[in-house]
């Protein structure tokens, strides 16, 4: 069983999955969208990757205000949740996922990514904080 994690932005999606024993989290890709409201290209590639990893299970980053309420943000992430489980057929857990991209940009930045190509990994990075957080609360 794997799990993949998912960072939902206006456009790009970051993904990664869990290995085997749902111990770690790896980026795998970052989806680019051409428009905010094109998804449909989107949901194809997320389905793609669902079967190409054997994913039982999505964790959807919850990009909650500091404060803990929610923005219009969380109401297309939570729009972008229902799709995903109606195109996928799998059970999508919602993740707090405050000051993940900060923190993918701290570790690009301590491992000498030039800034010019952060933008590039960025997403993906923050997937794979997102997926690491939720696996961590499972041990």
């Amino acid at each position: 069983m794997r799990i993949m994690g998912l960072d939902y932005g206006s456009k790009t999606v970051g993904a990664a999955v869990s290995d085997p024993l749902l111990i770690t989290a790896q980026g795998i890709e970052t989806i680019w969208r051409k428009s905010p409201d094109k998804l449909r290209q989107t949901l194809a590639r997320i389905e793609e990757l669902v079967k190409e990893y054997e994913v039982e299970k999505i964790v959807l980053g919850l990009p909650k205000n500091m404060n803990n309420s929610e923005g219009e943000r969380c109401e297309k992430t939570r729009e972008f949740g229902q799709m995903l489980e109606k195109r996928t057929g799998i059970e999508v857990i919602f993740w707090d996922e405050r000051l993940t991209s900060i923190e993918a940009g701290q570790i690009m930045m301590e491992s000498g990514v030039r800034r010019e190509e952060r933008k590039e990994y960025v997403d993906k990075i923050a997937a794979g904080l997102i997926l690491q957080g939720y696996l961590d609360s499972l041990h």
